[in-house]
């Protein structure tokens, strides 16, 4: 998901760093949303000028489409990281939801998810955000389902149950975590929750 930035004329070298001003971008958008965030708060977010922006990012969608590209890509390596296939399979699954659990509780969780807030301001009235959206939660949703048929192949996961069924119970679970920690539910709700999953899941 990574997009080109627009080359400058030969000779001018770039003045500001990229990555920088795509990280500032991320957490200006992450905090107002797409259309709660004016080209004054990008240029007081990223110090870059107007004609600085336009001329390498072109727009505030095409600086947006970079956030959420790096936003993405920085949450499917840190999922990749936890449903690790070298790791047993309920121990993946019990991190990756510790993690959420985490991220998610108290003052942390009313920051929410810059995905889920995008997929409900701008999905269905955008294509190329939809596009991204949808690709993010197939692959969470492929990465659990190859953790859950991993366990089905050891015998451990509960009968009546497949890999994919599963997978999609915790999509579900998890990115509706993300909506009501908005309002700031403690950390010991969601353990209890999601040791309660787990513990229907494991056979």
């Amino acid at each position: 998901m990574n997009a080109a930035y627009a080359p400058l004329p030969k000779g001018r070298p770039r003045e500001f760093d990229p990555d920088r001003v795509v990280q500032g971008a991320m957490d200006i958008f992450w905090s107002n949303g797409y259309q709660g965030t004016s080209l004054p708060d990008l240029l007081q977010a990223t110090g870059l000028s107007r004609s600085s922006l336009y001329a390498a990012f072109g727009d505030k969608h095409g600086l947006f489409l970079l956030a959420l590209d790096r936003y993405i890509a920085d949450a499917i390596a840190r999922i990749a990281q936890e449903l690790d296939a070298q790791r047993d399979p309920w121990d993946a699954l019990r991190l990756f939801l510790s993690g959420y659990v985490q991220r998610n509780s108290g003052a942390k969780g009313r920051k929410g998810c810059l995905v889920v807030a995008t997929a409900m301001e701008l999905a269905g009235k955008d294509a190329e955000v939809e596009k991204r959206i949808r690709g993010f939660f197939q692959s969470v949703e492929g990465r659990l389902a190859d953790t859950f048929g991993r366990a089905q192949k050891a015998g451990t996961l509960a009968d009546g149950i497949g890999p994919k069924d599963a997978a999609r119970v915790v999509l579900a679970m998890v990115e509706g975590l993300r909506v009501i920690a908005k309002t700031g539910v403690d950390g010991k709700v969601w353990q209890a929750s999601v040791d309660a999953l787990l513990g229907r899941l494991i056979k």
